[in-house]
């Protein structure tokens, strides 16, 4: 895309003038808004297809897979449109996200939100994390997961890189989808997950400090 035109994708152009034809241009920011509502009321987000965002956006799929790449590019475009208030929070914010906060407090503020996040957009993280493959390769992910291997080099003394990336990707499991979902359908409330998401962060922060003596 053109840097006059950075959010306007329309659907074929022709041969002849070079001028837009078919649907009118539509904005990614309208496409995604379609998908969020989709998935939003869907009662298994894993079924949402292309065609149906594409229907409910007023585009052809066509104008989706040039704006996306594909499906989960749609997705991780989304998840990141929606989670860009609480990165922006942690990396310029203020307490308890925000840079000046201690690590381990950080850590635990951050892993925090990022729940309140799934539980937010559950049926959206479900169609990314249960149904998908490579979900750990997109860029929220690794973000999420530098901030927290960073952070934890930080407040665990002597903890190599390489484990703390090892600790940031456990913590980070625990906070899949699936298992929110198996925690709360088997009686556990969202009180219960903070407290021993809080529990376990600290465990592990002094189980890296303990490595790297």
């Amino acid at each position: 895309m053109s840097p006059s035109e950075p959010n306007i994708v329309s659907d074929r152009q022709s041969k002849t003038s070079g001028r837009r034809q078919g649907r009118p241009p539509a904005s990614r920011e309208d496409m995604l808004a379609a998908a969020d509502a989709l998935f939003a009321d869907a009662d298994a987000p894993q079924t949402v297809s292309m065609d149906a965002i594409a229907a409910a956006a007023g585009v052809g799929k066509g104008t989706l897979f040039r704006a996306f790449g594909d499906r989960d590019g749609l997705l991780d475009s989304l998840a990141a449109a929606k989670f860009l208030p609480l990165r922006t929070a942690v990396e310029s914010g203020p307490g308890p996200l925000g840079p000046d906060t201690p690590a381990p407090d950080r850590i635990v503020a951050f892993l925090d939100a990022v729940l309140t996040f799934k539980l937010e957009n559950r049926n959206l993280m479900r169609a990314r994390e249960v149904a998908t493959t490579g979900n750990l390769q997109s860029e929220r992910y690794r973000w999420m997961h530098g901030l927290l291997q960073r952070l934890i080099q930080d407040a665990a003394t002597g903890c190599t890189a390489n484990d703390a990336g090892y600790v940031a990707h456990a913590l980070l499991a625990t906070l899949h989808i699936d298992l929110i979902d198996e925690l709360l359908t088997t009686g556990r409330s969202v009180e219960d997950i903070r407290r021993a998401q809080a529990a376990q962060a600290l465990a592990a922060l002094g189980g890296a400090a303990r490595s790297g003596r």
